[in-house]
C-alpha cells in the first residue's frame, strides 16, 4: 500500500454493505413535509427570488432550464455567480459550503489563486487555443507519467467520457478482441457502448434511452465485489471471441457508493492477466484526489490503461485523458502522419489539450503536490464522516455515512444500492417504482441541506477539498444536525 495515499483508513466494505442492505429494507426516513414546505417558502421563495426568475426564463432556451447534469432541481436550480475555496455564492447573495466541488475536480478548492494567475497569464500571452503544439502539453503529460507508476504515455481528451471511448478502441486494437466488461452500476461516461448497467447493477441498457440495443452486443456487466461473477463472464466470453478489456472504478461504482473489498482490485487484475484482457482503471474521480499516485498507487495495482478526468484540469474545461503502457498508447499517436504502419484508433477533438486546460492541469497538480492537498482534503473528509455518523446515532436514523478519503457518502434512502435480478423479472416494475420514490426523497433531503447552506451532489455524495478547515467542517455538521432534527418516518 502506498503510504502517500490520502486514505487514512479504508472502509470495511462488508460492514457498510450490511448497513446499506438494512437501509433499503427499512421504511423511508426523510425530511418532514411541513419542514420541507417551510424550507421551500422561507428560503427558496423568499431568499432566492432572482435565481427562480432566471431559471424560469432559461426554460425557454435550455431543455429543463439548465445545462449540467449535476444541477440540483428541487424546488428550482440556484444560479451560482461566485466560487472561492470552500464557498459558493448565488445570484441573490447567499453563501454556501461547497461539497459538490464541481463534481470532484477541485481538490484545492474552487478557483485557487495559484492556478488562476497562471491561466490569466496564458490568456494575456498566447490565448486559450491554437490547434498546434504547446509546451504545457508536454509538461502536463510528463507530470502525470512521473506521478502515476503505470502510465508511460498520456493523451489528452475533452472529457472522461471521451477518454473511456478511446480506451475501448485501444483495447480492441491491442487485443484483437471485441467484448468489453464493466462493473454493474459503474459510470464510464455516456458513450453508446458504455451506457450499460449504469447506477444500478443489472439495469443493462434500461437507462440508455436513444441507444439501440444491438450496440450492447459486445458489452457485459458483472456484479460489484463478486469476483466469481466476473470470472463467469470472462469464461463465457472465451467462446465469443474473448474479452478486450475490463473496466473498473477502483473504489466501487458511482465513485465508491457501493464500496469494494480492499483486495478486490488485485483479484480483478489477476483475472485480466489470466484471460488476456486489458485492465482499465477509471480514475476520473480518484486520480489525484486519493493521492498523486491515484487509487492504483493505494491498492498497488498495475493497470494497462488509466482513464483520467476532473482533477487533471483543476476545474477548467478539457479535463480528460488516457494514460498507459507504451505498447498500447502507440495506437493514439496524433497529428498528420503518412507511412505509419500502426493502425491508429480513431480519436479526435479540436479543443482537446488546449493550452488553457494543460496550463491549468499542470499547475493544479504542482500545487496539489506542493501543499499535500490530497491529504488535507482527506482529513476533512474523515472529520465530516465522523460527524455525520455521530449525528445518525444521536438522531436514531437508519442512514449510512462512510468515506474513501475526501470522497464522502451519506446514504439516506440507498437508491443505488438496489439491483435488478433478471431471474425474477416480475420483481422489476416494483423495484423501479421503489427506486424512483426513494430518489425523490433524496432530492428533498438535498434541498433541505441547501437551504441550510450546504451544497451536495444529489443529496448523497460530497467532496471535501484542501480549502476546508476543521471549523468549517464543524459548521457543516451543525447544518446537517438542523436538517436531521426535521427527519421523520415517511408514511406510505
Amino acid at each position: 500500500m502506498n503510504t502517500q495515499s490520502a486514505i487514512t483508513t479504508y472502509p470495511d466494505a462488508q460492514a457498510i454493505t450490511a448497513q446499506l442492505d438494512a437501509l433499503i429494507k427499512a421504511p423511508i426516513h426523510s425530511i418532514a413535509r411541513d419542514a420541507l414546505a417551510r424550507y421551500e417558502r422561507e428560503y427558496f421563495d423568499e431568499k432566492c427570488p432572482r435565481s427562480k426568475r432566471m431559471i424560469e426564463e432559461a426554460k425557454h432556451y435550455i431543455p429543463g432550464g439548465v445545462q449540467h447534469n449535476l444541477a440540483f432541481n428541487h424546488p428550482f436550480p440556484l444560479v451560482i455567480t461566485k466560487a472561492e475555496g470552500a464557498y459558493l455564492h448565488d445570484l441573490d447573495g447567499n453563501r454556501y459550503f461547497d461539497l459538490l466541488q464541481a463534481g470532484g475536480p477541485t481538490v484545492l478548492g474552487s478557483n485557487p489563486p495559484a492556478v488562476r494567475e497562471k491561466v490569466i497569464a496564458l490568456l494575456e500571452d498566447g490565448g486559450p487555443s491554437t490547434g498546434l503544439f504547446h509546451e504545457y502539453e508536454y509538461k502536463l503529460a510528463q507530470k502525470i507519467c512521473d506521478s502515476v507508476k503505470s502510465v508511460e504515455m498520456f493523451r489528452m481528451f475533452n472529457s472522461g467520457s471521451e477518454a473511456c471511448m478511446a480506451a475501448v478502441r485501444v483495447a480492441r486494437l491491442a487485443t484483437g478482441k471485441k467484448n468489453i466488461v464493466k462493473m454493474g452500476g459503474a459510470y464510464h461516461g455516456w458513450s453508446d457502448q458504455l451506457a450499460y448497467g449504469i447506477r444500478i447493477p443489472g439495469t443493462r441498457g434500461m437507462q440508455a434511452h436513444g441507444v439501440p440495443s444491438y450496440l450492447f452486443r459486445h458489452t457485459q456487466e458483472f456484479f460489484p465485489n463478486r469476483i466469481k461473477d466476473l470470472e463467469r463472464v470472462l469464461r463465457r466470453n472465451q467462446a465469443r471471441g474473448g474479452t478486450a478489456a475490463v473496466f473498473i472504478e477502483p473504489i466501487g461504482p458511482e465513485s465508491g457508493t457501493r464500496p469494494l473489498d480492499f483486495d478486490f482490485n488485485k483479484e480483478v487484475q489477476a483475472l485480466c492477466r489470466r484471460y488476456g484482457a486489458l485492465l482499465v482503471f477509471d480514475e476520473v474521480v480518484t486520480g489525484f484526489r486519493l493521492g498523486m499516485g491515484g487509487a492504483q498507487g493505494y491498492f498497488d495495482i498495475d493497470p494497462d490503461l488509466t482513464i483520467f478526468g476532473k482533477v487533471i484540469a483543476g476545474g477548467y474545461p478539457g479535463a480528460g485523458g488516457l494514460g498507459g503502457k507504451k505498447e498500447y498508447m502507440r495506437y493514439l499517436a496524433a497529428g498528420i502522419q503518412t507511412g505509419d504502419k500502426i493502425k491508429k484508433a480513431l480519436v479526435g477533438g479540436t479543443m482537446a489539450a488546449t493550452p488553457i486546460s494543460c496550463v491549468a492541469g499542470y499547475y493544479t497538480l504542482e500545487e496539489i503536490e506542493r501543499t499535500n492537498a490530497c491529504n488535507t482534503a482527506a482529513l476533512m473528509g474523515d472529520r465530516l464522516t465522523a460527524g455525520l455518523q455521530a449525528l445518525i446515532e444521536q438522531h436514531k436514523l437508519p442512514f449510512v455515512a462512510f468515506n474513501q478519503g475526501s470522497i464522502c457518502h451519506l446514504e439516506t434512502v440507498g437508491t443505488v444500492h438496489f439491483f435488478i435480478n433478471w431471474k425474477k423479472p416480475w420483481t422489476i416494475p416494483s423495484l423501479i417504482n421503489e427506486t424512483a420514490k426513494r430518489k425523490k426523497e433524496m432530492e428533498y433531503m438535498g434541498a433541505a441541506y441547501m437551504a441550510e447552506g450546504v451544497v451536495t451532489l444529489a443529496g448523497s455524495r460530497m467532496y471535501t477539498s484542501a480549502a476546508y478547515t476543521e471549523e468549517m467542517i464543524d459548521e457543516v455538521i451543525a447544518a446537517f444536525d438542523r436538517v436531521f432534527s426535521h427527519v421523520r418516518l415517511i408514511e406510505e
